[in-house]
Order: structure tokens, then C-alpha cells, then sequence
């Protein structure tokens, strides 16, 4: 959600919707330059009473945590004088609108890489983080603040996004300030392929949601989800996310999702830096030169990049592809995200078996899968069977990639490794989010205090 770092409004301007749709073609490379992006959220709360951090002040905050990791080589990213990220390489660090701390990490060849770079982030956060008295969790929703309870920070855009999430949905406001996810993004060689992609992708996110549910609390109690964090999509702004049943129509490809894109209501139009409130207003509107608020105004490249960012469907296309359907977790989870999309979805006989799985599946299918896997996860029914026997099936086709990908590490290991805590969880047919709820009413004394221990980094 974070967005590019940039004044606004630069770039060549649109004249046209090929012009945008090239700007995402630009996205296509030969498969030997595919690589794998991995982000993933987490939670910072002050150590001696688990609070959430506040950008500033005394005591551990936010700000503390991103000038103290420029030791390590980060370069901040200021707004009106304030650090709210961090670059560095490829990589960086932001700020999710509740202070969650954001890994968008650069472009790597192999899970074993990105699974490294995962680990030495977070020694990173952990150094910062014990000298000032903080701590990070590992979970999809906060299991214990209050919405009143979480700061928000100092970023313009997210201003905006509060004031308009209550126009157009009842979680909007959950969803930005108490939520946590892992995702991956991955690359495309043609329009073809991106298409297949896609397809594949959006049908299969749900079982990814079931596998990696891990948000079963809300007000320090449970609140009847597997993944709550899931559920908050399904009622936060159905105008920019969801399952996109069109992906499966014929004429799909770079053009048809700009004319969707076209069609997202707006947040901000970026310029010297300030964010223009635009919220609710027309692209469609910006591309012909009648927004109202900058009448005669036509948008440029960045601006379309910019209005990218504010989409959040299950999968989300830019010059690559998004899997935005997990729970954040532990770090072993943050590993196994990758790996699981890229066994599918970087070998074409995995690609051609998991679209074999999925192609006769309707949109009504697609859609109770959705919903069923936020609340039951892998009991989820479907047809004769459940989310688990997918479940099961997609892991095997992802091993069969990994191995086939045949990404080594120094012990001669391929990517597949990174599937064996997935594999167990498929083979239980229990999601983690069940084993919180355990502790929660065994070990943990109908508390959510010890996740602040037992699921912290």
C-alpha cells in the first residue's frame, strides 16, 4: 500500500489506453530473468505492555526503528521532513497506515535468496528493536489493540484513505490500521502468460488464505475467522478488490484490466510532493482531461502508477503480478510464500496442471472459496471435497516445480524445502489460526497476551 516515493505527475502523459497498456507490457522478460519479490507486514508493540508504537514520542516508536536501521546501510525516505521509509538496493522498508513495518524486498532468483534476505531483516529489526524496547509480531490482525487504540502515520495518502473507507465499506478502517500480510510478486514473459498467470492465481488465492490463516482473534478474544484479515477485504471497498471474474473472459490481457483500472474510483493526485484529494473521482475522468479538480489536466505515467497502487483485488497486475491473499506469520511462512507460487506458477508443466485443476471452476465457486476460506480455511467444502484436498493436490504440483526450477542452496537443496511446513499443516487439515485458538483456551488461559511472546520475531 505504500506507493512510489516520487514528487508526482512524472512521466510522458496518457494519451491514449495502449499507451498504459504498453507501461504494463514493459512488465514482460525472458523467463531466464524472472525473479521473486517478496513483502510481507508485521507488527511493532512496545515490550512492556504491548502497545502499539506511535510514530514519535518517548519511549520506543517508529521513527526510532527507522533511524536506527540507517545503521545497517538503509537510506530514509522523508515526507514533509519525516522519515516514512527506508531504501536501500532494491529493497525497502515502509510504513502501513497503523505503523505495520513493510519488507518489500528486491528482485531475487531463488526462495533460498529471498528467504535470506527475510532473515537478515529481520536480525536487522530485532537489533533496532531490543536496544529500544520493542517488539515485532507475526500475524495476520492484531490479536488484542482497539482501531481507537492504533496510531496512524505521518503519511498524506493515508489521510485521505481514512476519510473515505466509511463511504464505501465497513472495514476499510481494519483493514488499514490493524491488518498484516505476506505476499509475493512475480514476473511474466508475454501477454499470454501473464493471462494464464492470472487466471490460475486468483483461482487458487483462497487456498493459499486457508494454508497461511492466521488471524482468529479480535479485541483479545476469537472472533470466528480463520483468516479475520481475509474477511476485511470482502467488506472494505468492493469497487477495488475482490476475485475479478473477468480475468476469465476471452479478450483478457494488458488492456482489459487497464480499462478496469480506469474504472477504480481515485484517492490522490500527487503534485510538488502534496497529495490532492481525489477520492471517489474518476481516472477515466483524469485520462479525458475532465477531473475537476484539475481541469484540462491529463495524467502522466506516474500518475497511473500511482493510481495502481490504490487497487487491491486478490491478485494485482502491474509490470508484474501480486499474491496478495496471505496471512502474515512466522518466518518460516514468509519463506514458504514464495516458494508455493513459484512451483506453480515458474514451470509450465506445473502452470498447465494447476490450470487444468482450476479452469472449470465458475466465478460463484471461486467467490464461496473466497469467503469460506477467511471463516472455515482448509474445512472450507468444495464440491465432494474441501480446501484441504486442494490444498494437497497444489502443494504437490508446486514441489514438482521447485524441483523442476532446480534452484539449488550450498547443502544441494532445491526450493521444495521451503513447502514441508505447508505440506504438514495440508496434511493436519488445520489451519494456524486453530492452533492460536488452542492455546488460546489451553495453554494461553483464554488470553491473547503470550502471542506477544510465542508469536513475536
Amino acid at each position: 500500500m505504500s506507493g512510489s516515493y516520487t514528487d508526482g505527475g512524472g512521466g510522458e502523459v496518457i494519451e491514449s489506453v495502449e499507451q498504459m497498456a504498453a507501461h504494463l507490457a514493459k512488465g514482460c522478460k525472458p523467463r531466464e530473468q524472472w525473479r521473486l519479490g517478496t513483502e510481507h507486514e508485521k507488527f511493532g508493540f512496545a515490550l512492556k505492555d504491548h502497545s502499539p508504537l506511535p510514530y514519535e514520542g518517548e519511549g520506543p516508536t517508529v521513527r526510532k526503528m527507522l533511524e536506527g536501521l540507517t545503521r545497517f546501510g538503509w537510506e530514509p525516505v522523508l515526507e514533509k521532513g519525516k522519515p516514512i521509509a527506508l531504501k536501500r538496493d532494491k529493497a525497502s522498508v515502509s510504513l502501513e497506515p497503523g505503523g505495520q513495518f513493510e519488507l518489500s524486498g528486491a528482485p531475487l532468483e531463488s526462495v533460498h535468496q529471498t528467504c535470506s534476505e527475510v532473515n537478515s531483516h529481520l536480525k536487522e529489526v530485532k537489533a533496532v528493536a531490543d536496544e529500544i524496547g520493542a517488539g515485532f509480531l507475526g500475524m495476520g490482525f492484531t490479536p488484542k489493540w482497539r482501531l481507537e487504540d492504533v496510531p496512524m502515520m505521518p503519511k498524506g495518502r493515508y489521510g485521505l484513505m481514512k476519510a473515505y473507507m466509511p463511504k464505501v465499506g465497513t472495514l476499510g478502517h481494519q483493514m488499514m490500521f490493524r491488518s498484516c500480510t505476506v505476499q509475493v510478486n512475480l514476473d511474466f514473459d508475454s501477454e499470454a502468460t501473464m493471462t494464464k498467470m492470472f487466471r490460475v492465481s486468483l483461482a487458487l488465492q483462497p487456498i493459499a488464505t486457508a494454508l497461511f490463516a492466521n488471524s482468529p482473534f479480535t479485541d483479545g478474544k476469537p472472533n470466528g475467522f480463520m483468516s479475520y484479515r481475509a474477511h476485511i477485504w470482502t467488506k472494505t471497498d468492493n469497487n477495488r478488490t475482490g476475485m475479478l471474474p473477468w480475468v476469465f473472459d476471452d479478450g483478457m490481457g494488458f488492456e482489459r484490466y487497464v480499462e478496469y483500472v480506469l474504472d477504480v474510483p481515485m484517492y490522490f493526485v500527487k503534485r510538488k510532493g502534496e497529495f490532492i484529494d481525489a477520492t471517489g473521482l474518476s481516472f477515466r475522468d483524469f485520462f479525458n482531461g475532465k477531473l475537476s479538480i484539475l481541469p484540462g489536466e491529463r495524467p502522466t505515467i506516474e500518475d497511473f502508477d500511482d493510481h495502481l497502487s490504490t487497487v487491491f483485488p486478490e491478485v494485482r497486475l502491474k509490470q508484474f503480478l501480486e499474491m496478495r491473499g496471505a496471512d502474515g506469520g512466522p518466518w518460516n511462512r514468509l519463506c514458504a510464500l514464495p516458494a508455493f507460487w513459484a512451483g506453480i506458477l515458474y514451470d509450465n508443466a506445473s502452470l498447465d496442471a494447476a490450470w487444468s485443476l482450476v479452469k472449470d471452476w465458475s466465478a460463484e465457486e471461486r467467490e464461496a472459496l473466497r469467503e469460506g476460506a477467511a471463516r472455515t480455511a482448509l474445512k472450507t467444502p468444495f464440491r465432494k471435497g474441501t480446501i484441504q484436498d486442494i490444498a494437497k493436490s497444489v502443494l504437490a504440483i508446486s514441489r514438482d516445480g521447485l524441483r523442476a526450477r532446480a534452484k539449488l542452496n550450498g547443502h544441494g537443496e532445491n526450493e521444495a524445502v521451503f513447502l514441508d511446513d505447508l505440506d504438514a499443516i495440508a496434511a493436519s487439515g488445520r489451519s494456524p489460526a486453530e492452533d492460536l485458538l488452542q492455546r488460546y483456551h489451553s495453554g494461553w488461559e483464554h488470553s491473547v497476551e503470550p502471542a506477544f511472546t510465542d508469536c513475536a520475531y
